[in-house]
């Protein structure tokens, strides 16, 4: 039914846990391969031991450090199975999620993508995703770009996803150049051919506890060729609900980028296309009344005010 794909690099502190999660799983018909992708630590060391240990069959194939998106790639390359699930090292799920997502799939078969929602994991607190399902039931197929545009919180996270093989391969998976925003051009590519079932339940746990050197989002800087914000996706703009989700991350993700000059012609060529009628006000605000050094200032003024804010309740509450 499911074959899971897990990149390894330098997870040796998370990967158990994340095994212990297959391992609970309720539904048991399932395949595991793990592609280690360079690690320097002893994840593999550990793998190797809670795989022993726990008499899980799962294939492990070693390749050099080529990004999470070759790994993921090649994995699915190997998979047995026709439904694949994603699962971070670092990451994990409920002992029923791989159950409830054969119940989405059973529920919708004519879907190619399946997603439910999850915990984002911040200094050891669950934190619900702010996912604004609007269905009287709490399954559904959904609009994705529609969905994404009423919160910004992603509706679709690697590890909350099922994917159709035949799917993925169609549109030739994850973009290895991309080093941010692999997993959303692949969804927004899926969701203009087909169908996406989408189940309202916590099933899975994103962990952004993990050491930041390990993370993608961080605050680092990305060329453009290595961010979704900076792709050309060609005749999807004039999908009208596609370019209204576009622009309303484009605001909010380029900001960093425009006060700070980062690929500033990039960024200005974006910007020129954003219908800013659609735009909230502070947006407007933003990039075409504040001169630069002012927002920076201003920026900086809410950021640590917010901190400010946070300590002082802090130290309330204790």
């Amino acid at each position: 039914m499911f074959s899971i794909i897990i990149p390894l690099y330098n997870k040796a502190p998370y990967i158990e846990k994340a095994i212990g999660s297959i391992l609970s799983q309720t539904f048991k018909e399932f395949e595991l391969i793990v592609i280690d992708d360079g690690s320097t630590d002893n994840s593999l060391d550990v793998l190797k031991e809670c795989i022993a240990l726990s008499n899980l069959n799962c294939r492990i194939i070693c390749q050099e450090n080529s990004g999470v998106s070759s790994a993921r790639n090649n994995g699915v390359m190997l998979a047995k199975y026709d439904y694949i699930a994603f699962l971070d090292a670092d990451d994990w799920w409920d002992p029923n999620y791989l159950f409830e997502m054969k119940r989405l799939i059973d529920e919708f078969p004519m879907a190619a993508l399946y997603g439910c929602s999850y915990y984002k994991v911040k200094n050891k607190k669950n934190i619900p995703a702010d996912i604004k399902f609007i269905h009287d039931t709490d399954r559904s197929l959904i609009n994705y770009f529609q969905l994404y545009s009423k919160s910004l919180w992603m509706p679709l996270w690697t590890g909350a996803v099922v994917i159709q093989k035949k799917a993925f391969v169609a549109e030739k998976g994850f973009s290895p150049k991309l080093k941010l925003g692999e997993d959303f051009d692949l969804w927004v590519r899926i969701a203009v051919h087909h169908p996406i079932a989408f189940l309202k339940r916590e099933l899975a746990f994103y962990n952004q506890d993990v050491d930041a050197a390990n993370r993608a989002i961080t605050e680092k800087w990305y060329n453009p060729d290595e961010h979704m914000l900076f792709t050309n996706y060609g005749d999807l703009v004039k999908n009208k609900e596609f370019k209204i989700m576009f622009d309303n991350l484009a605001v909010y993700g380029l900001l960093p980028y425009y006060i700070n000059d980062k690929n500033i012609n990039e960024v200005n060529a974006i910007l020129k296309t954003i219908d800013w009628h659609k735009q909230r006000n502070r947006y407007y605000f933003y990039y075409k009344i504040l001169p630069k050094t002012l927002l920076k200032l201003y920026l900086r003024g809410i950021k640590i005010s917010s901190n400010f804010a946070k300590l002082f309740l802090g130290i309330v509450r204790h």
